[in-house]
């Protein structure tokens, strides 16, 4: 591997809140243009983990960088300011609003001359039917309220929009958790599509299954660290249960 492959190091990152350490010196890399997934039990330290790198939370100690540079991811803010994008497990979608202006929540589009602006509608729809075209399965118009859309829509959506914004990395946590056969294979659609637009996706699930078919990298944390990574072609759900129990050494 180049180090032109690797976008973002994460090296030695502890976090602990109060007597709890969450993360231990947890240490792992990932690749443009590829899904890297991130496994392990409850408790194991991946939530905290993608807390550190969408600038949820600060780490203690240790370094993140993007394409070899560090960076200090102080919100999540800062962290979209340097392309990385979460879709959190409640999408955080505002129901009542319709799927246009979801995308453009903060980042209103305006014309007009100095103080004087208005709303740009036209221009903000267009931008987000184009948005959502370029990556989602069986797209909803961009008129369509949220809560009227399915739950594989509305994940469609959520991607969609973190995609849509220049995003160099996307995080997803759980993004099929509650969705049926047809809407997880739409949604898994979106990744592939995402990944082979050279986006690096870190990809939480806990289907092993959704893992090996879709990433191909695999980081498995225990008790606050990554104990051991993995390319998927080179490895199998028997061998990522034992190293997730330890029955298995890295």
């Amino acid at each position: 591997m180049t180090t032109t492959d690797t976008i973002l190091t994460a090296q030695g990152l502890t976090k602990s809140f109060g007597g709890v350490h969450a993360l231990r010196g947890a240490s792992i890399t990932m690749r443009r243009g590829e899904v890297t997934a991130l496994i392990g039990d409850n408790g194991a330290g991946k939530s905290t983990l993608v807390r550190c790198l969408s600038g949820i939370h600060r780490p203690d100690s240790g370094t993140i960088t993007l394409d070899g540079a560090p960076v200090e991811l102080a919100s999540p803010l800062a962290a979209r300011a340097h392309g990385i994008e979460t879709v959190q497990q409640n999408l955080a979608l505002v129901e009542d609003l319709t799927v246009w202006q979801n995308f453009f929540i903060g980042r209103e589009l305006t014309r007009g001359v100095g103080p004087l602006r208005f709303l740009d509608r036209q221009a903000m729809r267009e931008k987000a039917a184009t948005m959502l075209s370029g990556l989602a399965v069986n797209a909803p118009p961009v008129t369509s309220r949220v809560r009227r859309l399915s739950g594989g829509q509305r994940q469609a959506v959520a991607i969609a929009r973190a995609a849509g914004w220049g995003s160099s990395i996307v995080i997803m946590d759980e993004p099929t958790a509650a969705l049926g056969v047809q809407e997880t294979a739409r949604v898994e659609e979106v990744v592939r599509r995402l990944r082979d637009s050279g986006v690096a996706v870190l990809l939480i699930s806990h289907n092993f299954d959704q893992v090996l078919r879709l990433a191909q990298h695999v980081w498995v944390m225990r008790a606050g660290q990554a104990v051991a990574e993995r390319r998927t072609s080179d490895t199998s759900g028997d061998e990522l249960v034992a190293l997730i129990t330890g029955a298995r050494a890295a």
